[in-house]
């Protein structure tokens, strides 16, 4: 199950347990070399006390100093093999740690991505940064017990094998005190599980909403509901806290019972080795070799405990983690809904990933040839290949949900073709049909890389996607021109310059079909006529199907779909469904009304609506 250093492999979502487990077993050659070396420096611990017993024995009370030299150079032996253990011990559960934190980290990503735009409906952004910053580094440590804690367990059974040696009485003791150490123990390791995971929930809930906060400040402050928001956060926080306070005092018992009761165990067995060396049942060598044997052994209870509670928060922290990677897109629940397929009995070509079967198990068929209509029979939607379709509709949800179907970002039975879209290989549908919205994230870096996305173009295919999207402005606006810094989000540029540069970077990837979503709705008239203008040359002769209300736009369109409930109620080109149709004429102009005085509108997320104001560009003061 070892995975290469690129590729992570293939998790077991079963549960957390299962998953620990996997993580632990794809780097095996290095978590047994890091139970060897963490067995055998435990080991060694035990071995100063033996040698001090021999040399006080053999050396010291008869006075025979060459035995003495000779027992303190292997005690200096010892020593350094002991510190020699110890380093490599710690490199090597180091490395085990890492592979196992960028292993969840790797598999964390690639799921994320390939949910895609299934993502933000099925988890919110704080649980996913909560996830990559917190759970991960609580499942590396958690393996911390394959070293040491393996190691634990075997110099628990060596200190009572050499205590057998000197006293029944004794080895019994120990074997029977560290159990009940552990029974101790065990109720406020359950309480801070418990502890932990209420903790876990209510972190990734507050971090959700500082999300929110921190991406719709500038909205919040104009709509006055900072204030609200903040107050939430506040009690969010208070909540948080509390919880806090209840695994920390659940970790002060366990630390308290840790080094306490050890403590306490040594110095009952030390008591009672010390009446025996008095009754003369053992040596003064054997004395101070049982004191050695049970202060060593208060590191491996130690390591034990620790072990206990690293497993505890291990078991919460991949529960939600397993929790995450068994989200399915719904595409795939879908399918898998048909077939009667479990989420975790698919084949790991499937859970991995791979596009190049879907996941019910049936091999994909190819896509068309040819441009072909691209059918929605939910609404009865057309897209004609090679022309400009528009969608109008009362309600904008309307519209956005026939260009998911499209798009095939929710699960339908549009048709490509001849072809269901859902059979088509998703690299394929991906690489030739284009959804682009106001939600499409821009990344932090320049100007050209957001428009150029992952394409090399030249300079000259920039610029045209620049002009086409009336952007040109905003690259003279900017210090550095293409080159300019981009914040995350684009939060340096207003939300009608984010849109057209989203704008400016679909024209750019020219897809075979592109499905746009209100993509003027966050300029001014002027500029929006001439968006909608150079979209239409810019697309000549590609199919393309625009969801608008604005007159601007629908004029320039080949074909307009009058949506009603969601279903087409009419077809035809803007001046004849203006004359034809008095619910289509009333429903765009109201937009018209508004349209020369709109105003960009933004939302925490990064949406834009439609408003009556809008930001004029440089070209449409002039």
């Amino acid at each position: 199950m070892a995975a290469s250093s690129t590729e992570p492999g293939v998790p077991d979502r079963r549960g957390p347990a299962r998953y620990l487990w996997w993580v632990t077993v794809s780097q095996p050659r290095r978590v047994a070399a890091g139970t060897l070396l963490g067995s055998a420096w435990m080991v060694c611990l035990t071995l100063p006390p033996y040698v001090l017993s021999r040399a006080i024995d053999e050396a010291l009370r008869p006075g025979d100093r060459s035995a003495l030299v000779g027992w303190c150079a292997a005690l200096f032996g010892i020593g350094a093999l002991n510190a020699w253990l110890g380093i490599m011990r710690h490199r090597t559960m180091t490395r085990v740690r890492l592979d196992a934190y960028f292993r969840t980290v790797r598999v964390v990503v690639d799921h994320a991505t390939r949910l895609g735009a299934s993502l933000p409906r099925r988890v919110s952004a704080g649980e996913v940064v909560t996830i990559g910053h917190s759970d991960v580094g609580v499942i590396s440590q958690t393996l911390t017990v394959t070293g040491p804690g393996v190691g634990a367990v075997i110099a628990y059974f060596v200190v009572a094998a050499l205590l057998l040696s000197v006293s029944t009485l004794l080895a019994v003791v120990v074997l029977v005190g560290v159990p009940v150490l552990a029974v101790l123990i065990g109720p406020f390791l359950s309480r801070l599980q418990g502890a932990e995971t209420a903790y876990r929930e209510r972190q990734g809930a507050l971090a959700a909403i500082l999300g929110d906060l921190a991406g719709g400040l500038r909205v919040l402050n104009g709509l006055g509901g900072k204030g609200v928001f903040a107050a939430r956060y506040r009690e969010g926080s208070r909540r948080l806290r509390d919880e806090g306070y209840r695994v920390g005092s659940s970790m002060s018992w366990i630390q308290a019972f840790g080094l306490g009761l050890p403590t306490l165990f040594l110095a009952a067995v030390t008591w009672l080795a010390a009446r025996m060396a008095a009754q003369g049942t053992i040596t003064v060598g054997e004395l101070v070799a049982v004191y050695g044997y049970v202060a060593v052994l208060v590191v491996p209870v130690a390591m034990l405990i620790e072990g206990s509670y690293d497993i505890g928060r291990g078991l919460v922290a991949a529960r939600r983690v397993v929790d995450f990677l068994n989200l399915e897109p719904q595409g795939c629940e879908a399918a898998r809904a048909e077939s009667g397929t479990d989420a975790v009995a698919v084949e790991p070509e499937a859970r991995a990933g791979n596009r190049a079967t879907r996941v019910d198990g049936e091999h994909p068929v190819p896509g068309p040839e040819e441009p072909s209509v691209l059918r929605d029979p939910v609404s009865g939607v057309e897209v004609a290949p090679g022309l400009l379709t528009a969608l109008v509709s009362a309600r904008a949800s309307d519209g956005t949900d026939i260009v998911d179907r499209l798009g095939r970002f929710v699960p339908s039975s549009v048709t490509w073709g001849p072809a269901r879209l859902d059979a088509v290989a998703l690299d394929e549908v991906r690489a030739r049909i284009l959804v682009a919205d106001n939600e499409a994230d821009l990344f932090a870096g320049t100007l050209r890389a957001a428009i150029a996305g992952r394409c090399s173009p030249d300079e000259d295919a920039v610029a045209r996607a620049v002009d086409a999207a009336m952007a040109h402005d905003i690259v003279l606006g900017l210090p550095d021109g293409l080159d300019a810094l981009l914040e995350a989000h684009g939060r340096n540029l207003s939300g009608g310059q984010r849109q057209r540069l989203r704008l400016a970077r679909a024209l750019l990837a020219d897809p075979e079909v592109l499905l746009a979503v209100e993509p003027t709705s966050a300029v001014d008239a002027h500029t929006e006529a001439n968006m909608a203008s150079r979209l239409r040359t810019a697309r000549e002769g590609r199919t393309t199907l625009v969801a608008s209300t604005s007159p601007l736009v629908l004029d320039q369109a080949d074909a307009v779909c009058f949506l009603v409930d969601g279903r087409v109620a009419a077809v035809g080109r803007h001046a004849d469904l203006l004359a034809e149709h008095p619910g289509y004429r009333r429903l765009v102009s109201r937009g018209a009304e508004g349209g020369d005085e709109a105003e960009e509108q933004h939302t925490p997320q990064g949406h834009h609506r439609s408003h009556p104001l809008a930001e004029p560009t440089h070209e449409a003061l002039r």
